[in-house]
């Protein structure tokens, strides 16, 4: 009979190593030899098998202790009801190791509560506004969290119950092979509670149509086109607010055309002027609270001749 390798020299780790270290190397070693990355190959199969046998050893600290103690043959001896793990703990620690990897709505991680959504506004300043910079506030449209029933969507003196499908969780799970399949609750639509008495202004769902003012504040030199996220601004979730994305569009100004950094302006020069030479007022751009615009004087050199035979 093949003796049995060490389940710590199994993940590559210390003795003394921790639950979060024996965690992280059994993630390591189960995607690189997971039969999936492997096809056909029988050695990275029976590999995979070991490190999951390995971690569900060490991930127990009642089984770990008399593996540190006992080694294979305390596990042998049959105190924990036989040898090695059944295939439902297999299934759950693969669907932990996934659920890390590819979290999402209907993803492995679907257990895990996702935050609000993200809202878009278009803001329009001034050429002036976006050179130097200024504060906006910004006109909101969207649900938020009714003050009525603080968002929980019971009616006043009621509370939501933990729905009976999935238990609270918002998802249910379903297992192929040896992954296991998260989606939303059809019963509780993903929320994990059920209301039996609604809350009258929400309708029991703990939103409602709000507008509001959020101000933002545009950078100098920001120019048409660019989008400023605002963190937190946006739709209210069970896992906190998303964000409020302000896509700035710039008025044409009378005066002046933006080229990247550049501003390029026209002025009138008399024909005498341009020929003999002389000084200019030229517009420049000044800040909002300036109180008036401060024009630049310029020298214009004498036009040159060109000698023709």
């Amino acid at each position: 009979m093949t003796e049995k390798r060490d389940y710590y020299e199994v993940l590559g780790v210390e003795r003394q190593s921790s639950s979060d270290d024996i965690r992280k190397a059994y993630k390591r070693e189960a995607l690189k030899h997971h039969p999936d990355r492997n096809p056909g190959n029988c050695d990275a199969e029976a590999k995979f098998k070991v490190v999951n046998e390995a971690y569900q050893v060490l991930s127990d600290d009642e089984k770990r202790s008399v593996y540190d103690r006992f080694g294979h043959a305390g596990l042998e001896a049959g105190a924990f009801g036989g040898q090695g793990a059944g295939i439902g703990d297999v299934l759950t620690h693969m669907q932990d190791l996934f659920a890390e990897m590819f979290s999402g709505p209907f993803g492995f991680g679907g257990r895990t509560a996702r935050r609000g959504g993200d809202l878009r506004v278009q803001e329009r300043i001034t050429l002036v506004e976006a050179a130097f910079g200024c504060k906006r506030d910004v006109t909101v449209h969207a649900p938020a969290h009714c003050e009525e029933c603080e968002g929980t969507g019971a009616a006043k003196g009621t509370k939501p119950e933990q729905c009976n499908v999935c238990r609270g969780t918002g998802q249910v799970s379903n297992a192929r092979g040896f992954v296991m399949f998260t989606a939303p609750c059809a019963k509780c639509g993903g929320r994990g509670v059920s209301i039996k008495t609604p809350c009258k202004p929400c309708g029991g769902q703990g939103l409602v149509e709000k507008t509001r003012t959020v101000t933002v504040t545009l950078p100098a030199g920001i120019d048409m086109g660019q989008r400023l996220r605002v963190p937190g601004q946006g739709m209210p979730g069970p896992n906190g607010n998303g964000d409020l994305y302000v896509d700035v569009e710039i008025e044409e100004d009378p005066r002046f055309e933006r080229d990247g950094v550049d501003l390029v302006t026209r002025v009138h020069v008399p024909f005498t002027l341009a020929a003999l030479g002389g000084e200019v007022s030229v517009p420049t751009l000044e800040p909002p609270d300036s109180g008036k615009d401060k024009p630049e004087t310029v020298k214009l050199g004498p036009a040159r001749r060109t000698a023709t035979s």
